[in-house]
């Protein structure tokens, strides 16, 4: 979480390829570690899968990125925009 806020912080006024870029990185790290028995092997659950994508969109926002407008310009909803990557 601390690389994905650290590279988006680091955006101004990104291209889409690099907000979607930043989504690539971090959601297939996410999945490693739903999938990393020594975590206890729970994985995460809807809710929290959920939250992790809010998480991803509010900071994206948070730091200028107007997740709605690459969403768009891609035919997709910005709720979609961790689908890609989605296990």
């Amino acid at each position: 979480m601390e690389a994905f806020e650290a590279e988006v912080r680091g955006l101004l006024e990104p291209p889409d390829d690099e907000v979607f870029g930043a989504v690539e990185k971090v959601v297939p790290a996410l999945n490693a570690v739903d999938g990393d028995a020594s975590h206890g092997g729970a994985g995460y659950c809807t809710e929290e899968r959920e939250q992790l994508c809010e998480y991803i969109d509010l900071t994206l926002g948070e730091h200028g990125v107007d997740v709605a407008a690459p969403a768009a310009r891609r035919g997709i909803d910005r709720a979609e925009i961790t689908d890609a990557w989605r296990d």
